[in-house]
């Protein structure tokens, strides 16, 4: 990469930082502290989100029509996901480690700490369990997919590419036969 994307990257480095420190900040101010990843709100804190929490018959009760009938459509991706998991966790195991490639840490995208939220009810928690692993399972996927494509297909796509991984923006431009070749001779070299 040239010197100019070295200083950009490095200037987004600053400033996800500074993101990630501001939005602690705003997380400090609600009384929460983290033991063995798990959220422990202090007794006041506690308290009101019980207060909070509307009941499950009311909550069932006021949902709107669409909501309940199309809840069982949104439910029943769990099968395609859950073999999606299944699936993708088995490539790993068996290709990464043929490869060289580091293994992807399922626990570090699959987060289940809202149920532990005063504040929700059971079918909320359910909710909101169904989505943390939607969506971290699809992050682990696109994570898992990212160091396959670093390894056999470092190219970047003529056009923008929406949503890339983490690691594409270290590929080789799109056209340049002889940095691609080197990249090839990189990895093959690493193994």
């Amino acid at each position: 990469m040239s010197a100019k994307t070295d200083e950009l990257l490095a200037r987004i480095e600053g400033l996800e930082k500074e993101l990630q420190a501001e939005l602690a900040k705003q997380s400090a101010g609600l009384h929460f502290s983290l033991e063995h990843s798990r959220a422990i709100f202090e007794e006041e804190i506690l308290r009101r989100h019980r207060e909070m929490q509307v009941r499950l018959t009311k909550y069932i009760m006021g949902a709107r029509p669409l909501v309940v009938l199309t809840a069982p459509v949104i439910y029943a991706l769990i099968v395609p996901l859950a073999l999606l998991d299944i699936f993708v966790s088995f490539y790993q195991a068996v290709c990464f480690p043929a490869y060289g490639i580091e293994k992807v840490k399922r626990a570090d995208y699959l987060i289940f700490d809202r149920g532990h939220l005063a504040y929700l009810n059971a079918l909320e928690k359910l909710n909101c369990a169904y989505c943390s692993y939607a969506n971290g399972l699809l992050a682990y996927v696109h994570e898992i997919a990212g160091r396959t494509e670093a390894y056999w297909c470092p190219i970047k796509h003529a056009r923008k590419a929406i949503g890339a991984h983490a690691k594409y923006i270290g590929f080789v431009p799109f056209g340049d036969a002889e940095a691609y070749r080197k990249r090839v001779e990189e990895i093959d070299a690493g193994h």
